[in-house]
């Protein structure tokens, strides 16, 4: 009797270790956005706005669309691209958001996609993390820290564009 319990208890593990395996390899979609390089520059007392910088790994087998992002640091976010227009660099929001193809990394740089932090509440302060919060169409939304750094940083290849003459609320 004892051997049969035993035998039955030993089954009865196996059976439902064999069933956790598979579940155990089903991923979070959360998981499967991968933000690396989150970062920001600082910005002088009284600048408005300040950009956020990252970039977005999508794992998943299907394409992804960055929809909004939110800080308590600003009064609101958006998605912005850059383009050349007539010889002339402009900025225009994405008000559709921005996409990320399945399996695909897209870079939001200088001169590229980037977040306006606008209505900010304080400057923006060389060494401290901004809290930030991607809002994904397709996925999970990813909380990250954007790392203020100088910008005479050596690992960025690119000046910051003057954002000054942008409008709030476009």
């Amino acid at each position: 009797m004892k051997k049969s319990v035993a035998l039955l208890f030993v089954s009865s593990i196996l059976i439902v270790s064999g069933f956790a395996s598979p579940l155990a390899a089903t991923e979070p979609e959360h998981s499967r956005i991968e933000i690396e390089q989150p970062w920001s520059r600082p910005t002088p007392p009284g600048t408005p706005m300040g950009v956020g910088y990252l970039a977005i790994k999508n794992h998943a087998d299907k394409e992804v669309t960055l929809v909004g992002a939110s800080t308590s640091r600003a009064g609101h976010v958006s998605i912005h691209e850059t383009l050349m227009q007539e010889g002339v660099m402009r900025m225009q929001p994405l008000k559709s958001g921005l996409t990320i193809p399945a399996g695909e990394v897209v870079e939001l740089k200088p001169h590229s996609y980037h977040l306006m932090l606008e209505k900010l509440t304080e400057p923006l302060k060389e060494g401290e993390s901004i809290p930030l919060t991607l809002t994904f169409e397709g996925a999970d939304a990813v909380t990250v820290e954007l790392r203020v750094r100088s910008l005479d940083t050596a690992d960025t290849d690119a000046m910051e564009m003057d954002h000054s003459g942008h409008a709030m609320g476009d």
